[in-house]
C-alpha cells in the first residue's frame, strides 16, 4: 500500500475542491408565462447537477444472465425555490403550468398549435469556481415544470421563509465536455 501524506490529497483537490453552495440556475420561462430569469436565479435555494442512467438489459442464456447496456435515460430534475411575498417565482411557473394544461378546460392554452416549443425551454444549472467563474455548465433541454409542490403553512414556523419544490421533466443534458 502507498504511503500517502495529506499534502498528497491536498496537492490533487484542484482548486480546494468544488463546493456545493457556488451554484447558478438559469430557467428560460417561455413568453406566456412571464418570470424573471435573474430573479429565478436569486430564489433558488438549491438544485442538483443532473443525472443520467444507461439502463439494463437482462438476456437469459443457457441458465445464465448476460447483462447488456441498455437505453440512457433522465431523472426528473429538482429545485427548491425561496417564495417571495409577490409570490413572482411561484406565479411564473403555475402560468407555464397553466399553458400546459388548464385547470378548467383541461386542454393546453399554448402547446394546441405550437409544438413543443410552445412549452418547452432549455435550463442551465451552473458549478461556480470560489472566484464565480463557471467551473462546470450543464443545459437540460426542452425542459418543462411537471410539479409545482405544494408550500406547508404553520404557526410553528416562526423565522423561516416559505419554500417549494419544482420538478422538471427534459429530453436530455448537455455540457461543456460531453454531448
Amino acid at each position: 500500500m502507498a504511503n500517502y501524506r495529506v499534502d498528497d490529497f491536498r496537492g490533487k483537490l484542484q482548486g480546494g475542491g468544488a463546493r456545493a453552495n457556488m451554484f447558478e440556475v438559469n430557467v428560460t420561462f417561455p413568453g406566456y408565462a412571464g418570470g424573471d430569469t435573474e430573479l429565478t436565479n436569486f430564489m433558488c435555494r438549491s438544485a442538483q447537477l443532473p443525472a443520467s442512467v444507461i439502463g439494463l438489459v437482462e438476456v437469459p442464456f443457457r441458465g445464465r444472465i448476460i447483462k447488456l447496456a441498455g437505453d440512457r435515460t433522465f431523472e426528473p430534475w429538482t429545485i427548491t425555490v425561496y417564495n417571495d411575498t409577490n409570490f413572482e417565482v411561484r406565479d411564473s411557473f403555475e402560468r407555464w403550468m397553466n399553458g400546459l394544461n388548464t385547470h378548467i378546460t383541461n386542454r393546453g392554452v399554448e402547446s394546441n398549435n405550437s409544438g413543443l416549443g410552445g412549452y418547452a425551454a432549455n435550463m442551465e444549472v451552473i458549478q461556480l469556481d470560489q472566484l464565480g467563474g463557471t467551473a462546470k455548465k450543464y443545459t437540460l433541454k426542452n425542459a418543462f415544470p411537471l410539479n409545482v409542490a405544494a408550500i406547508d403553512l404553520d404557526y410553528a414556523q416562526v423565522g423561516e421563509i416559505e419554500q417549494f419544490q419544482v420538478t422538471i421533466e427534459y429530453d436530455y443534458w448537455t455540457n461543456d465536455n460531453v454531448s
